[in-house]
């Protein structure tokens, strides 16, 4: 009978342990924003490297258009 009363204890222990958690966790923002996740992995962030290599290669081939005889802009 005492081992049930040990493991009643222990049991409101972990129980008691994860609520903290838990509340920790809503206090902390941690369930603040339910829309963005869901939608994070549609955005595309990063440029093709190719398109990207392109851009860098044009801006700088392109002469200064302030002086167009100086070609080190």
């Amino acid at each position: 009978m005492s081992i049930l009363i040990m493991l009643l204890g222990i049991s409101l222990c972990i129980a008691l342990f994860f609520l903290v958690a838990f509340l920790w966790s809503v206090h902390g923002g941690q369930y603040d924003d339910q829309v963005t996740p869901a939608i994070r992995m549609l955005n595309d962030d990063d440029p093709p490297a190719s398109k990207a290599s392109k851009a860098v290669q044009n801006s700088k081939d392109s002469p200064n258009p302030e002086n167009p005889e100086d070609p080190t802009a």
